[in-house]
């Protein structure tokens, strides 16, 4: 049976969120350090291990895990959307996670000053903000598949922070049939449930699918569970996992044209 559609994930997969990242860390750790004297590249490291262990401390961690949002994301969302009762106390939570993460870091490295973090953490988010990269090939590989197979997008996140990050790259939702936020469905990939979901969407059974991700443990596994044929993109030679195995691996957007001839 031919393949009638292709579903894609966004961050790393079609926005080079990774780069966008490390560049506002990059940026507004320079900055504590021109101000404090420390060094640069050990503040960084610190605010990433303290983000993500203040992150998972929260009550929220199980339910920001389900949905799929990461640490580093908690650094400049709002949450100011998703039904859920958790979004509430992640809108309350934001700002003194944020400004609490950047606190510990600088403790860390020698320096408390909390006005600093504050400044920090507020210069993170516009940083993070000013950086809405998109791999090279995106577009291309949208374009040649538009209107030969379904085309739909599937990300793991909050409401409102993926809905930023399209926004950022207005051009890229025309080219999706349908778009399906983890925080609006209620639950995240690897869930079997919103695959299914999006193949009632698409109006297609499971092996007329492709799904095409760059996480293991959440587009495949959960393409791989939902019958799905699925594809890693793996950019960047990732360790691979002997647990989770894709149908297909490639390094470019553009050798999906010779699979999707071949299925």
């Amino acid at each position: 049976m031919p393949i009638a559609a292709v579903l894609f994930d966004l961050d790393d997969t079609l926005l080079w969120d990774e780069r966008s990242v490390e560049e506002a860390f990059e940026v507004t750790s320079q900055a504590g350090a021109a101000e404090t004297g420390v060094n640069a590249a050990e503040l960084l490291s610190a605010v990433r291990e303290e983000a993500r262990a203040l992150y998972e401390s929260y009550d929220t961690f199980a339910f920001t895990k389900m949905i799929g949002i990461n640490p580093f994301e908690g650094l400049w969302a709002n949450f100011t959307a998703g039904a859920q009762p958790e979004f509430r106390k992640l809108q309350e939570l934001a700002p003194v996670y944020r400004k609490e993460s950047w606190r510990r870091g600088l403790i860390r490295v020698g320096v408390d000053n909390e006005s600093l973090a504050e400044k920090l953490a507020e210069r993170f988010a516009s940083e993070r903000r000013t950086r809405p990269y998109v791999y090279e090939e995106t577009f291309e590989i949208l374009k040649e598949l538009q209107g030969n197979v379904k085309l739909l997008l599937l990300t793991n996140g909050s409401p409102d922070l993926q809905q930023e990050k399209l926004d950022g790259v207005p051009e890229l939702v025309p080219y999706f049939d349908h778009i399906i936020i983890s925080g609006d469905f209620g639950k995240g990939k690897p869930d079997v449930s919103i695959f299914k979901h999006a193949l009632d969407l698409l109006g297609v059974e499971a092996d007329q699918a492709v799904m095409v991700g760059d996480k293991l443990t959440t587009d495949i596994k959960g393409g791989n569970a939902a019958g799905l044929h699925t594809v890693w993109i793996n950019r960047v030679d990732r360790p691979h996992d002997p647990g989770i195995q894709p149908k297909f691996e490639i390094k470019h957007l553009s050798e999906l044209h010779g699979i999707l001839r071949n299925l």
